[in-house]
């Protein structure tokens, strides 16, 4: 029996229960994160959620797949390996992914100095950017984090991350995800990483010290107590 079908389910006709009966099991909605930017494999997947068992992996890869959110495919030679990618309809969860982002962002209890994966780094740049910020002018962000490389194409009000090559940016950084968002997110100068070899930059260092100033965390909410 799959997750999907072997759980409890909630038995309301309102989408948001639906909704919940999809992808409201605990890492569903993080497994969709993981796969915003492109396929991967079993491992990859583990690697980008470390505190997951391979037994829960499991159960909640059978049940997005039985409810339609991902699919399965092997690539083609040379690599021949099995992946997990979403479907069309999967991806739409993409805005009700980066809005939970935003408005859990706002909770006085969020940490952001957890540990972060590499997709949820980059999907962070497309749900705190600041469009008023740029300009006109575009920039294209290179990335290197462990052995997954991104670019970040920011140009007309949008900041789009996208898996590909880090050498196609105007610069690279090559660090670790929680250190780029500790200079992103937290105002640590890039220098005080790269004095440790914590952190290394390629490129146009104006440009990557303009790109890092083009995010913020949205303001705390403020919690009404009785």
């Amino acid at each position: 029996m799959n997750d999907l079908a072997s759980r409890r389910r909630y038995d309301d006709a309102c989408g948001t229960a639906h909704a919940l009966d999809l992808v409201g099991e605990r890492w569903a909605l993080l497994v969709a994160r993981e796969l915003m930017l492109g396929p991967k494999r079993f491992s990859d997947l583990r690697a980008g959620l470390p505190g997951i068992s391979a037994n829960v992996l499991t159960q909640r890869l059978e049940g997005l797949e039985a409810a339609g959110v991902l699919t399965r495919r092997r690539l083609p030679p040379p690599a021949s390996v099995g992946v997990y990618e979403l479907t069309s309809w999967g991806y739409e969860l993409e805005p009700v992914i980066l809005s939970l982002g935003r408005w859990a962002a706002r909770s006085p209890g969020h940490d952001p100095t957890l540990p972060l994966s590499a997709a949820s780094l980059m999907f962070s740049f497309k749900a705190m950017f600041d469009p008023g910020a740029l300009g006109d002018a575009g920039i294209v962000a290179g990335f290197r984090l462990g052995s997954e490389e991104f670019c970040v194409r920011v140009a007309n009000g949008t900041a789009e991350p996208a898996r590909q090559p880090a050498a196609e940016g105007d610069f690279i950084l090559e660090s670790s995800a929680e250190a780029i968002a500790a200079v992103v997110y937290g105002g640590v100068p890039m220098a005080k990483f790269e004095a440790v070899g914590a952190l290394s930059l390629a490129g146009d260092r104006a440009l990557a010290e303009r790109f890092v100033g083009l995010f913020k965390l949205p303001a705390k909410a403020v919690v009404d107590k009785t």
